[in-house]
C-alpha cells in the first residue's frame, strides 16, 4: 500500500526514473527465478542431508543474488538511507541467516523456506529504530518498512509522540497520517494510561508500525527490481521519520 510522500522528503530516498537506460546487467539486480525453484525444493525437502547436497545451489542463487540486489539498491538511491551500508552477508550484515532457531518451537524443520533482508540503523537489527525489510518467498515478495513488535520501552516512546499530537495530528502534516496506512494488528482496548478519547486512539492502540509493498515473483525477477523497491521505501519515508523521531534516533 502507498503512504503520501511529502516532496521535502523525496530527496532521502529517490528512485532513479526507470524510463533511464541502465549500464547493469538483469542478473544485478534481479532476483532470478533460480532462487525460487530453489526455496520450492527446500520447501519439500527441509532437511540437513538435502541442504548439505545443495548448498551450492544456495550459494549461488539466494545468498548470491541478495548480495547483488544490496549493491542494486544502493546504486537505485541518490543517497544512501539509513542502514544500507550495512553489507548483505548474513547474521552481521542484512540478509538474514537461513537456519531457523528450533529450540522453542514445535516446528524442527531446520531451515526457512524464505529469504529475508532487513536494513537496519546503527545499532543492528536490535536496535530500537525501524529499518526496511524485503522479503522474498515463493509466491510471495514483499517490502516492509517501520517497526515489527517493538520491546515495551519502545513501544511506550511511539505511543507518547502520537499522544502528544493535537492540532498537527489533525492537520495531517505529521508522521501519524501514515500510520492509518500501516497493516500491523492493534489491541482491542486503549492502551493503559492514554486517554480512549484522543483522536489518534486507532494509532495508540497499534502493537507495531509498518507498511508494506506487495511484488509478484515476475517483478521480483525483472532488471527494474532494485529501484521498484527504492521506490516502494521512498513512499514510507513519512512514516520512518516520525518513529526514528520518536525512539530519539537521528534520520
Amino acid at each position: 500500500m502507498r503512504v503520501a510522500t511529502p516532496d521535502s522528503t523525496l530527496r532521502v530516498f529517490r528512485a532513479r526514473i526507470p524510463e533511464c537506460p541502465r549500464s547493469r546487467p538483469a542478473a544485478d539486480t534481479a532476483i532470478p527465478p533460480s532462487a525460487f525453484h530453489f526455496l520450492r525444493a527446500l520447501a519439500r525437502n527441509n532437511n540437513r542431508p538435502w541442504f548439505n547436497a545443495n548448498k551450492d545451489r544456495y550459494l549461488a542463487g539466494a545468498a548470491r543474488s541478495a548480495a547483488a540486489l544490496h549493491r542494486g539498491v544502493r546504486a537505485a538511491a541518490e543517497e544512501d538511507p539509513p542502514g544500507h551500508g550495512r553489507g548483505p552477508e548474513p547474521a552481521r550484515g542484512s540478509l538474514f541467516r537461513i537456519y531457523r532457531d528450533t529450540r522453542f518451537a514445535k516446528d524442527k524443520s531446520p531451515y526457512k523456506t524464505q529469504a529475508g533482508m532487513f536494513f537496519a540503523f546503527p545499532g543492528g537489527r536490535e536496535s530500537p529504530a525501524p529499518g526496511f525489510y524485503l522479503h522474498v518467498a515463493p509466491g510471495e515478495v514483499f517490502m516492509g518498512a517501520g517497526i515489527w513488535h517493538p520491546q515495551p520501552d519502545t513501544l511506550k516512546q511511539i505511543r507518547d509522540a502520537i499522544a502528544t499530537l493535537t492540532r498537527r495530528l489533525e492537520e495531517g502534516r505529521v508522521g501519524p497520517r501514515a500510520l492509518r496506512s500501516t497493516t500491523a494488528r492493534s489491541s482491542r482496548a486503549p492502551p493503559r494510561g492514554y486517554d480512549p478519547e484522543h483522536p489518534a486512539i486507532e494509532d495508540l492502540k497499534r502493537k507495531s508500525f509498518t507498511t508494506t509493498r506487495n511484488f509478484t515473483e515476475t517483478q521480483a525477477s525483472a532488471n527494474d527490481f532494485a529501484d521498484r523497491y527504492a521506490a516502494a521505501c521512498k513512499d514510507a519515508v513519512p512514516l520512518m521519520k516520525f518513529l526514528t523521531g520518536a525512539v530519539g534516533q537521528r534520520w
